[in-house]
């Protein structure tokens, strides 16, 4: 099976960019599934139901959660009605869940969704969560997992790489926005720091810049805005896996000028 994995989708400009790429992307890399993180697609805080039907139109199968998925009231709702998941370290009896199980290509896929602790809300230990989950899996028969690590510290990402890279399919970091050079398989697990944003690439972590400097120069607090008109970004990782296993990986960049670059391959380790 062939999957799509979008990092944090950021406003309108990230959900354009979703629009008018990702069908024929879908295409062009005969994608069978994509997952996608939706914690910062409504100007920057959270998902509106709108702004969810239409990424699921655009072409995006499943979407992921993070710090930021409590900040729509809506949400509630939509985390029992669509194909939406929250952290799945959020204490027992938080509405939603944090991991699914699709069929694609006649081959159970399931995805789950974590959250760091550094610099994070008060969740469960991601890492006793991820093995409880993983041992549910494979007692399922379930080969194919991916899980969206969202958090801040790049070590809770890669001591989550050591502690799963031969029971899971891959590891997507997200959270940070800033896309990292790591792409690797090792054995048989695909992973990367972070995927970096899609939305725009021309100021702060895709917020206008007025704010976030302010905020460095004096202290005080604002609220950050994503900019209406901007250069922005599609950033997608592309995988392949077998029985289980991921066989290939690589990151495709699009520009809102019309550039396309295969921007990493993946290293392979054994």
């Amino acid at each position: 099976m062939r999957i799509g994995f979008i990092g944090d989708i950021v406003g309108r400009p990230g959900r354009q960019m979703v629009r008018r790429y990702l069908q024929v992307l879908r295409e062009s890399e005969r994608l069978d599934f994509v997952v996608a993180n939706y914690e910062n697609a409504s100007h920057g805080f959270g998902i509106s139901e709108k702004n969810a039907q239409e990424l699921f139109r655009a072409g995006i199968d499943v979407m992921t959660g993070g710090n930021h998925t409590w900040d729509k009231k809506e949400i509630k709702g939509l985390l029992e009605t669509m194909p939406l998941l929250r952290p799945a370290n959020y204490p027992e009896g938080v509405p939603g869940r944090g991991m699914q199980i699709f069929e694609v290509k006649d081959e159970p896929l399931a995805i789950v969704n974590l959250m760091g602790h550094f610099a994070m809300p008060m969740v469960d230990n991601p890492f006793i969560a991820a093995l409880r989950i993983v041992d549910l899996l494979e007692a399922k028969g379930v080969r194919s997992i991916l899980i969206d690590m969202h958090a801040e510290a790049t070590s809770e990402k890669r001591a989550l790489l050591m502690m799963l890279r031969e029971r899971v399919s891959a590891i997507m970091g997200t959270h940070t926005h800033i896309g990292t050079d790591d792409l690797v398989i090792d054995r048989g697990c695909a992973y990367v720091t972070d995927a970096g944003l899609t939305g725009c690439r021309d100021n702060v972590i895709g917020m206008d810049e007025k704010i976030p400097i302010e905020r460095f120069l004096t202290g005080l607090p604002g609220r950050f805005d994503v900019p209406d008109k901007c250069k922005a970004i599609l950033q997608i990782l592309v995988m392949e896996f077998e029985k289980g296993r991921a066989v290939d990986a690589y990151k495709i960049k699009i520009y809102s000028e019309g550039d396309t670059e295969m921007a990493l391959k993946a290293r392979i380790e054994e």
